[in-house]
């Protein structure tokens, strides 16, 4: 929920980067601007289109603020362009980065979801990057199918991978023939290449120094084959949003008459742990500004150092992230696996999606996890991945039994059993899935709480109780 006038006004200088398809350069390209305007002393925001929760750490790496997600699909269409005016306060450009190609939206829904839709729901520019790779005049047949078969305001290229001055003259003629202005003409460059793994990227969180030089790479590339001073003026060129940058507090509020917090001193707030570190690093900034705008002290929790979860923890989130690549290390931190053992079974809440049910889970691997749920986990071949329109099979601390929601599954594991007696989840065509159990919610299903922020406001409760 927004609050306040429908016509505010926010002027907020913004561009999308898009590609023709995924792995063309369109996380170089944003992160790389961010760094390099960053480094020119401007306030950048940056954001990332879908549900991805890897490029929005590069993106905060190269700004020095939260990266975060624009997914009309989980958080609906109207939210799209509030959020965006709250993650972009007091930025003086933003840089939107895209999903996979320019058009790519929601299976069977044509482009809602895709960079298009969200590009239209900010009334940005797009800057398209072409992966110039074995291109040569027939560039100009790509930039101008991409011009005509959508409304996206094409707005220049950005070409990347560019082998020689032959090979960029010859890509510039292209362009120049159907009209599109070149923006940049980025070389072949190994030192910005980020790392892979089986769900994609490595996360900035994992990298430390590596992640540093990584972006500092892609800022230094950015700003020497780049016209900054072109892009910012095809940033100014986006006019002004009527919107009203969207508010946690008046979120929690909404469809309640209760106060957004039980009470400003911090003493009388419970206490709520939010894991992280490298092995839990998926995660959505709003979520944890959810819980302090419904009355929660938000504390941080890395599993693979601490030892007890912080002093007077009365709820815990576990989000996302990589617990298969850490397994020794959570399985040798006995001491906090017993912590949250017990504090599941005093009943408090617990919220936990995908990393974190595998670390509830009895085992991951072999090793032995937190012991939480009667389940055993394990790596597969398998990639299980896309959004699911989901309703709650059982009653929890984040939802009653019939809420529906859409979140989205991204893993290449298996639960055994895939479902407790009280299962979490159902949608269509699958059996029910997650676990209701007390007051531990635990499910494969990732879940942007800004589109249902009663979540936040049930589990401060829950930690009141």
């Amino acid at each position: 929920m927004v609050s306040g006038s429908p016509t505010d006004v926010v002027r907020v200088p913004r561009i999308v980067i898009a590609a023709a398809a995924s792995g063309h350069g369109k996380t170089t390209v944003a992160t790389g601007l961010l760094a390099a305007l960053t480094a020119r002393g401007m306030t950048a925001a940056g954001f990332k289109v879908g549900p991805d929760y890897i490029d929005p750490t590069y993106h905060s790496l190269a700004c020095g603020r939260p990266g975060r997600n624009l997914d009309p699909s989980l958080v609906g269409e109207d939210l799209v362009a509030p959020l965006f005016a709250h993650g972009a306060a007091g930025a003086q450009v933003a840089v939107v980065e895209g999903v996979m190609g320019l058009y790519d939206g929601r299976s069977g829904e044509g482009d809602f979801g895709s960079t298009a839709h969200v590009a239209r729901l900010l009334d940005a520019p797009v800057v398209f990057v072409v992966d110039a790779t074995g291109q040569g005049r027939s560039v100009a047949a790509l930039l101008h199918g991409f011009r005509s078969f959508g409304s996206a305001r094409l707005a220049g290229v950005v070409l990347n991978r560019v082998g020689s001055d032959r090979h960029e003259q010859i890509l510039r003629e292209a362009c120049e023939e159907v009209g599109t202005p070149v923006l940049g003409v980025l070389r072949r460059a190994g030192a910005v290449a980020v790392p892979s793994r089986h769900l994609g990227l490595v996360p900035a969180a994992e990298r430390s120094g590596a992640a540093v030089d990584a972006v500092a790479a892609m800022g230094a590339l950015v700003e020497d084959g780049v016209d900054l001073g072109e892009v910012l003026a095809v940033a100014h060129s986006a006019p002004p949003l009527a919107v009203t940058p969207w508010s946690a507090a008046d979120a929690v509020r909404a469809g309640t008459d209760e106060p957004a917090a039980p009470d400003e001193a911090v003493g009388d707030r419970p206490v709520i742990a939010v894991a992280g570190g490298p092995a839990f690093t998926f995660g959505y900034a709003e979520q944890a500004e959810l819980l302090r705008a419904a009355g929660a002290e938000v504390v941080h929790v890395d599993p693979l150092r601490a030892e007890a979860l912080p002093r007077g923890t009365a709820g815990l989130v576990v989000g996302g992230g990589f617990p298969e690549v850490y397994g020794d290390e959570l399985a040798a931190n006995k001491p906090l696996r017993d912590a949250v053992r017990e504090l599941a079974a005093a009943g408090a809440p617990v919220a936990a999606e995908c990393a974190g049910l595998l670390w509830l889970a009895r085992s991951l691997d072999g090793r032995e996890m937190c012991g939480v749920l009667d389940a055993e986990a394990v790596m597969t071949e398998r990639l299980t991945l896309g959004y699911r329109d989901a309703v709650a099979v059982s009653g929890s601390v984040l939802a009653d039994a019939g809420t529906r929601v859409t979140g989205h599954e991204f893993h290449r594991t298996a639960v055994t059993p895939a479902a407790g007696p009280s299962p979490a989840w159902a949608w269509r065509g699958q059996p029910a899935e997650g676990f209701v159990q007390g007051g531990v919610h635990a499910s494969y299903l990732h879940l942007h709480w800004a589109g249902q922020p009663g979540f936040a406001r049930r589990m401060v409760r829950a930690a009141c109780a």
